[in-house]
């Protein structure tokens, strides 16, 4: 690394480890409670969720941003703290308002009910922007400080230590709720959660000063020691021709859709499936998370330590995207079982397929990142990511709805698996879909047509 040593990557890896436990709490905990508990419609859950994905196209503009108008004379500590600080903010600011739409909806007022709904789903859009506004920056941080050789490594440490903050948050809620096991009445549950995430955005926030503290410096985005040029010397119009230079580009980018969408169409109803198929309590479906989490993490540091150096980057993330399909298969039959451990011990393994599959994504999607517009690629693959998600939220509840109509149409009885069993197989068909576009990446190719254009775009500069 140029100038990251070991405990400042762990320092930059609390950032990510807060992002990953503040997610699962916002997204998580209140699908739950929505679903569950307020008896919210799974469309109207992934739809006003799926609204923080869906303002990811800005994640190319903050990353051009903090690229060419620093603050303060930095580029990415004050783009990271000021999203930071928004997000905790709007996080808190959620509970009270999906509890107000619950009871509209109770009420069945239409008029203020609309107006509510809209609101939910604008503060969620915001929360989205403020996520992007904060990790945008901060991925290009971390290409800004490592060196290529070196980048691998240090990005395989801050997911893990992501995927810790995920398995952290799914402890926090198992433990600070667990009063509220059986709890159904609005009155108790909202000041409870209330309190529950305003200590938690309180917590991240000071997490994130502690994380990034002196990261940045004027010096991190002016030459890279080696002559090159940087990424902010490219304006938006030559970094998007780099973009669109090569097919490769698209095809990885299609790729990146499937594949996380493989991975977390279950997300919207997974705490949901726990609770209505396995009559798990609000504690033990949050839970479910940490199962999912440590497998995670188990896949990284096994995929980053022996299966990407043995089997290289395309073969590895072709067995983890095999072994997603074959867990995604053993998710579904474990339902007919309704065996709450069967559902941990499935868990445990999707994540370790999870894991060894994000490892290997994430290796490719480096090797297909010029450092000359590192963060624009950032935001491109972040794009793809962040699109993904939000299809996930919606299409996994619309989905939930869609089987529990056809269920009611074709008189199935009341079995809620039926459709939970629904999303789980157009999951593994998407998950499939992944497999054959990863064997359409051509790495090889990306280089040669970015290369062209790139050597065009500084020829034009210099000219």
């Amino acid at each position: 690394m140029k100038s990251l040593s070991l405990v400042a990557v762990l320092r930059l890896g609390l950032f990510q480890g807060c992002l990953g436990c503040l997610a699962v709490i916002f997204s998580g905990l209140l699908n739950r409670i929505m679903i569950s508990e307020l008896a919210f419609p799974g469309l109207l859950v992934g739809g006003a969720l799926a609204f923080e994905q869906f303002v990811a196209p800005a994640r190319v503009l903050f990353g051009q941003i903090s690229d060419a108008h620093p603050l303060w004379g930095r580029h990415r500590l004050p783009y990271i703290w000021l999203g930071t600080l928004l997000f905790c903010g709007f996080a808190v600011v959620s509970v009270p308002l999906i509890f107000h739409v619950g009871r509209l909806l109770e009420a069945g007022d239409q008029g203020p009910l609309g107006f509510a709904i809209a609101a939910l789903c604008g503060l969620f859009a915001l929360y989205g922007l403020s996520v992007s506004l904060a990790t945008t920056p901060y991925l290009a941080l971390v290409i800004d400080r490592t060196s290529e050789s070196e980048r691998p490594r240090a990005v395989g440490v801050i997911w893990c230590m992501l995927t810790v903050g995920i398995v952290i948050g799914a402890i926090l809620i198992a433990i600070s709720l667990r009063s509220l096991d059986g709890v159904t009445d609005p009155a108790v549950l909202e000041p409870v959660l209330l309190r529950f995430m305003a200590r938690v955005a309180v917590v991240v926030m000071a997490l994130t000063l502690l994380a990034t503290w002196g990261m940045d410096n004027p010096q991190t985005t002016a030459a890279d020691g080696q002559g090159q040029r940087r990424e902010d010397s490219i304006t938006l119009p030559q970094a998007w021709a780099l973009i669109t230079s090569s097919r490769q580009v698209l095809v990885f980018f299609a790729f990146l859709i499937c594949f996380t969408l493989g991975l977390f169409l279950q997300d919207p109803i997974l705490e949901s499936y726990g609770a209505q198929v396995f009559a798990m309590p609000i504690a033990a479906t949050a839970s479910l998370n940490a199962f999912w989490g440590v497998g995670t993490l188990l896949g990284l540091l096994l995929a980053g330590l022996w299966l990407v150096p043995r089997l290289g980057k395309l073969a590895a993330a072709r067995l983890g995207s095999q072994l997603i399909v074959a867990t995604l298969g053993l998710l579904l039959l474990c339902g007919f079982s309704g065996n709450a451990s069967a559902l941990k011990g499935v868990l445990l393994l999707f994540g370790l397929a999870a894991g060894i599959g994000t490892n290997s994504a994430l290796v490719l999607m480096l090797d297909l990142t010029l450092p000359q517009a590192a963060g624009t690629f950032v935001g491109v693959w972040g794009l793809a990511q962040a699109l993904s998600r939000a299809l996930g939220k919606v299409i996994g509840g619309g989905l939930l709805d869609l089987g529990r109509w056809l269920q009611t149409t074709a008189g199935l009885g009341q079995d809620p698996f039926p459709a939970y069993a629904l999303v789980l197989l157009v999951e593994m068909v998407v998950a499939l879909l992944a497999l054959v576009l990863l064997a359409r990446v051509n790495l090889r190719q990306f280089r040669e047509d970015t290369g062209r254009t790139l050597s065009k775009v500084l020829a034009l500069e210099l000219g």
